[in-house]
């Protein structure tokens, strides 16, 4: 059965665009286009889309406000239609908070190159919103869930450990919720972390902006050559594989803007497989929520070089894609609910030696 699109955007251009780019695919159809939010709420009612890719700035009531609107009352996938722009990215970090599976941003109308790599983008981020475990947003107000063992509850890390482990994490849809939510839960003294979440170059920047206001650590985009410090988390720039490399004072970040790797730049497997060569047992990998399989291999290397491995399982993740290759290829020690991510690391950081 065909996969059931929506298509809400103010621009009958833009309509006509995603519209023609899904239609050609044989695995799904648009069942409806909406220009506007009142549209869009009705076309929901009568459509029962099983997706819908929502326009970020609408007129009235515009595209946040639906947004969150529907995953209280009918929650259902949601992909966002970004602008590249540094106001578009901080939108688009908000829609994700609020629910949305997953962004793409506006097509370039390019008549020489075409937009085939978009299209392709777009229709397999479609097709990963449909297999998404989207849940509708917790009533204002209510408890959070609580992570156990919790950053407080631990006493704190060595120096040793500070400086000489390093933890990895990779992600992609979803993923920018679930390191929200894995950052959060460290405490301000912690090893070096390396991420690398799906994303374009536009939004890694206001997206480790955005985590460096609520973490106890802090949190940057990795450059070129810069040592890797206890206590900051390094985020792989959108336009750069990130990798860890030796240096006379220990680790630092080496970036490259090499051919992608699994069809991704910035790829998990770049950072793995250099974790594994570099870093070896004084490693710990995590992946989380994501589409695909970037980073299984290179898991897997980083657990035959001696690294504790942990994977996000599949009820807690918006996408059991990279996790679950991880898991099959037996990379993973074990697999943990997302709200007992960041316990678990800091538990394995203080064993380091009880590997298994």
């Amino acid at each position: 059965m065909k996969i059931r699109v929506l298509v809400v955007d103010d621009s009958a251009l833009m309509r006509a665009v995603l519209s023609e780019v899904i239609n050609a695919r044989a695995d799904m159809q648009v069942v409806g286009v909406a220009k506007n939010a009142l549209e869009a709420q009705e076309s929901i009612k009568s459509l029962s889309p099983d997706v819908m890719t929502l326009d970020v700035d609408m007129p009235h009531v515009n595209g946040l406000d639906f947004l969150a609107q529907v995953m209280k009352q009918r929650p259902m996938p949601v992909i966002m239609v970004s602008s590249l722009t540094e106001r578009g990215s901080e939108t688009t970090l908000r829609a994700l908070e609020l629910g949305a599976v997953d962004f793409v941003p506006k097509p370039k109308i390019d008549p020489v190159g075409g937009i085939k790599a978009y299209a392709d983008e777009l229709c397999d981020k479609i097709r990963a919103a449909k297999l998404s475990n989207r849940r509708a947003l917790p009533p204002e107000g209510s408890k959070p869930v609580e992570r156990t063992p919790t950053a407080e509850t631990l006493p704190p890390l060595s120096s040793r450990i500070l400086q000489e482990r390093l933890v990895m994490i990779g992600a992609s849809t979803g993923g920018t919720e679930a390191i929200k939510e894995v950052l959060t839960g460290f405490p301000e003294k912690m090893p070096g972390i390396m991420i690398v979440q799906h994303m374009p170059e536009m939004f890694t920047g206001s997206f480790a902006k955005r985590l460096d206001g609520l973490c106890k650590i802090r949190v940057k985009e990795a450059e070129d050559g810069e040592s890797i410090k206890p206590g900051v988390a390094y985020i792989a720039p959108g336009h750069s594989h990130l990798s860890v490399q030796r240096s006379a004072t220990g680790f630092s970040c080496e970036l490259s803007r090499a051919e992608p790797v699994n069809r991704h730049r910035p790829s998990v497997d770049v950072l793995f497989n250099s974790a594994a060569r570099v870093v070896g047992a004084q490693g710990l990998g995590v992946m989380l929520t994501g589409m695909g399989k970037d980073g299984a291999m290179g898991m897997l290397a980083m657990r035959k070089a001696g690294a504790y491995n942990i994977c996000q399982d599949q009820q807690s993740c918006v996408v059991w894609g990279m996790p679950r290759e991880a898991t099959i290829n037996g990379a993973a020690h074990e697999v943990v609910a997302l709200a007992g991510v960041a316990g678990r690391v800091l538990a394995r950081l203080r064993a380091p030696d009880s590997r298994s």
